[in-house]
């Protein structure tokens, strides 16, 4: 076993999804070693202990997550686009789990949540223990907030769909929200449903906060479509236009000022429309936008490849904008306060001693060295136990002090929820001097291999970028890539 490797438990996960990835995409399967470039930069800086990967913080399969009010459609649509009643419908909330749909050759079942919760290729792999920490109890009932549903639906072959519970921000768990902002970061498309039967968007002001101002401002943010479902109901308005008016103002006040809005219906649960005209506007209009919609979700493969390499370039700039500055940082009040609090020691104990020379009638240059003379073992031995306590001492502020300022570090942080606080107790063993400014693992050599790491990650992005485009139109006719040197020419090697 290397120092810096896998633990043998993990080392069987990785087997396995290397396996999967052999026969479902040899694509990503040469991204995985870059992957493992990459945890051991981790496990030396301390950011991931060896029961852990990066590549078991992400999902593998294509994933497709659905947000929204109650009532808003959400199960509607999902069920629409499967072709099957998979999800319960209603206009009340009917289901208060996260359900995770793909594709089962053996068609429909429904299994428990521990079957997300123990497999890592899913987005809640340990989830349970996740929910431990802002839930004390609640990560033993993981059942009760994951289920997993299969369907034999070739719709779905290819990609995972989650289905949230109904969005209501002033009645939250904040375990459910943990949950939704972790799938949000992990998905490759993120449909948000608003119920068009609900024209008062203002007093929704939480929702629209926590559904579309926290994700406007992401670097992502193009992979959310913003989706005003049932519009069929309001047909019979006298001004229709009105109320998908009143949304589009109320989510740019939330923040949305671009993107796509989209207005569409069940067609197989429309209200009926008894003016022709405004029948055939309402279809036009809901079937350009679900063609849309359809077609984002049919791209969501390529876009998942995509974001499983950019995840490398995010790590890499997390590590070196966040991680090394707050490590540092902290080493840095740590080094402070571990030498105030020597010195204080360091006063306290020569008061110590002071007092017992006086004592002893040694508190003078002279009077000290003729005991020094008289007492020879014993001024030895006394000199021993002082350093001995100096030394315990220095070690025993160290330690303090050190748990104290990782105390006030978050456990987890970043985007894939690095171990900052364990990265930074890394760096105070006793064994580290103190006045080591630079963070375990974090040297000239690891800089070039986060620039190796890059480069690597580009080089995979281009060999996307040449199954899915052809500026110079060379494959679309058959023409080689490169032009045959003319003859007489002098070639380049």
């Amino acid at each position: 076993m290397k120092l810096f490797g896998p633990t043998k438990a993990l080392a069987e996960r990785l087997d396995k999804l290397q396996a999967h990835l052999r026969t479902e995409n040899p694509v990503l399967l040469e991204v995985l070693p870059t992957y493992f470039r990459l945890d051991a930069i981790l496990y030396r800086m301390g950011l991931l202990s060896r029961d852990e990967s990066l590549a078991t913080r992400i999902p593998w399969w294509p994933l497709i997550s659905v947000l929204g009010t109650f009532s808003s459609g959400k199960s509607t649509f999902i069920n629409h686009f499967v072709g099957e009643t998979l999800q319960n419908t209603g206009n009340q909330a009917v289901d208060d789990k996260f359900t995770v749909v793909c594709f089962g050759s053996g068609g429909s079942r429904v299994l428990p949540g521990t079957a997300l919760d123990a497999d890592p290729r899913f987005p809640f792999y340990r989830m349970s223990e996740e929910i431990e920490k802002v839930a004390p109890g609640e990560g033993r009932r993981i059942d009760a907030y994951l289920q997993l549903k299969t369907t034999g639906s070739s719709a779905l072959r290819g990609k995972t769909i989650i289905d949230s519970p109904g969005f209501d921000a002033d009645d939250q768990r904040r375990s459910i929200l943990r949950l939704t902002n972790h799938i949000v970061d992990l998905s490759d498309l993120v449909l948000v449903f608003f119920d068009a039967r609900h024209p008062e968007p203002g007093a929704m002001q939480d929702t629209l906060q926590h559904l579309v101002e926290n994700t406007v401002r992401r670097p992502d943010a193009s992979k959310f479509l913003y989706i005003l479902n049932q519009i069929d109901t309001t047909a019979n308005e006298d001004n229709p236009e009105q109320v998908v008016g009143a949304w589009q103002r109320a989510i740019a006040q939330a923040g949305l000022i671009s993107g796509r809005f989209y207005c569409i219906y069940n067609p197989d649960a429309a209200v009926p429309i008894a003016d022709p005209g405004l029948r055939a506007r309402f279809e036009s209009k809901r079937d350009r936008d679900l063609s849309e919609i359809h077609n984002r979700m049919a791209e969501v493969e390529v876009q998942r490849s995509y974001r499983i390499i950019s995840v490398l370039d995010i790590v890499a700039n997390e590590i070196e904008q966040d991680m090394v500055p707050a490590i540092t940082g902290a080493l840095a009040r740590w080094r402070k306060l571990t030498l105030l609090a020597d010195t204080a020691a360091a006063v306290a104990l020569l008061a110590v001693v002071g007092f017992a020379l006086k004592m002893l009638g040694a508190d003078t240059p002279e009077s000290f060295s003729l005991w020094l003379e008289a007492n020879p073992f014993a001024s030895s031995m006394a000199g021993i136990v002082l350093f001995a306590v100096a030394i315990s001492g220095h070690f025993s502020i160290r330690d303090l002090v050190a748990r104290r300022v990782a105390a006030k570090l978050p456990e987890r942080a970043g985007q894939f929820e690095l171990g900052l606080r364990q990265a930074f107790l890394k760096n105070t063993w006793f064994m580290r001097t103190l006045f080591r400014e630079s963070p375990v693992g974090w040297s000239q050599r690891t800089r070039k291999r986060f620039l190796a790491l890059r480069n690597a990650a580009a080089g995979h992005i281009q060999r996307l970028n040449d199954m899915y485009t052809d500026p110079s139109g060379r494959r679309f006719h058959g023409e080689p890539e490169v032009a045959e040197p003319r003859a007489g020419l002098p070639t380049v090697e």
